[in-house]
């Protein structure tokens, strides 16, 4: 779409400039320069004639701006025009829709190459920016948060939204913030894990001290009910706490289920002996810890078989190969620009086998990448595996225009 060359006035309605006001995009290829669309108008109407003139029909995200010019939603759209003009009518639109729109001064957009960058757009914008109506009457349920362990001397697992990626082991993302804090209680009880604020000094057994304090009992009652080991008391070793810290680790990451074995026949003998308010006590812990490892062990499939490059052709014949590394879109290239720096590319996102997932990573995007070979999985005829893109080169296969 050429920029407005018909009048001083509408010169200033739409403007064509780099992209700077969303950054860098991982799914975008690094030699392509990203454009944004800039409409203004002070009137619902001024900026309904600006989308249905110059709105392309094509996929891609957009921003909306109140009168301060700070971003309060960001949208994706296969479709950008249909979707930014449904905000206008006013007998069959989302009474959300309207609220935003009554807020908005500036409308911008972003063409991207496909549907699919269009969601990893959209989720890496959410993510950056926290728009107000895109997390304002969002049930926290659907909010997403990491488990983490934490780091020493005495780590604890802890939910947290924004992990720093200095954590011991991270986990997720996930949903569910009330169960999530329950099972989390309930995973630093049966390992004997401290649950106190990081400002609580620790102190183990095998510790030396030049001072013993007159009472230096536990600073609460977990250590009397026998939920917690005493870190805080010296009242365990270093290596005693390690080793339940290795355990905890060891469940988080399927290694090890014997937790949940121990729950169940827990639970049948206090059922046997009819004590059942223990049993039914039993029941609620394995149940909610089951919960949670069956959520973990969907995002280790998820992550254990999607190892690929996926090429997508859109209408125009553009193809951008997404590379995708344990479910993580880590980088979007276009080979037949420059077929040697593609390939390094490629080999530098695949050399480590682990993703960085962190901070801008948006580690969301695994469930996003799940559900979208779900949504449409004939598209898993397209996935190219990694060793076969580097030995062939990246023109033996034409994927079908989408």
């Amino acid at each position: 779409m050429p920029p407005m060359r018909d009048g001083h006035q509408q010169q200033q309605l739409i403007i064509a400039e780099p992209f700077s006001g969303f950054g860098p995009s991982r799914f975008c290829p690094v030699d392509e320069a990203t454009l944004t669309r800039i409409i203004r108008g002070g009137t619902q109407p001024r900026l309904k004639a600006q989308v249905r003139a110059f709105a392309p029909r094509e996929p891609g995200v957009y921003g909306m701006l109140d009168p301060r010019r700070r971003i309060i939603y960001v949208g994706k759209a296969k479709n950008l025009r249909n979707r930014l003009l449904s905000y206008f009518r006013t007998q069959s639109r989302d009474p959300k829709a309207g609220r935003i729109l009554k807020q908005t001064r500036t409308l911008l957009w972003e063409q991207t190459a496909d549907e699919f960058s269009a969601l990893l757009r959209e989720l890496e914008l959410i993510r950056r920016f926290r728009p107000r109506f895109n997390v304002i009457g969002q049930p926290g349920q659907q909010r997403y948060v990491y488990l983490c362990i934490g780091k020493a001397p005495a780590p604890t697992v802890y939910l947290s939204p924004n992990p720093t990626g200095k954590e011991r082991a991270i986990f997720g993302p996930l949903v569910g913030r009330g169960q999530l804090d329950e099972a989390i209680r309930r995973l630093n009880d049966a390992f004997g894990l401290r649950d106190c604020p990081s400002t609580i000094p620790m102190v183990f057994a095998d510790q030396p001290r030049l001072f013993v304090e007159a009472d230096s009992g536990a600073r609460c009652l977990r250590y009397d009910i026998q939920t917690c080991l005493g870190p805080c008391a010296g009242l365990c070793s270093r290596q005693q706490y390690e080793a339940k810290v290795r355990a905890t680790r060891a469940f988080l990451e399927g290694r090890d289920r014997s937790l949940l074995q121990k729950l169940h026949q827990h639970m049948l003998a206090a059922s046997a002996a009819l004590r059942f308010e223990q049993a039914s006590s039993f029941r609620d812990r394995l149940q909610i810890l089951t919960r949670l490892d069956e959520r973990l062990e969907f995002l280790r499939t998820a992550r254990r078989k999607h190892s690929f490059l996926y090429p997508l052709t859109n209408t125009h014949g553009a193809t951008v190969w997404y590379l995708v590394l344990r479910g993580e879109v880590c980088a979007a290239i276009r080979p037949e620009r420059n077929p040697t720096q593609a390939r390094a590319t490629v080999e530098a996102v695949y050399a480590s086998g682990t993703p960085a997932v962190w901070g801008e990573g948006c580690a969301e995007s695994v469930l996003l990448v799940s559900a979208w070979f779900r949504k449409f999985p004939q598209e898993k005829a397209k996935l190219v595996p990694v060793e076969r893109a580097l030995q062939e080169g990246f023109s033996f296969v034409n994927p079908p225009t989408v």
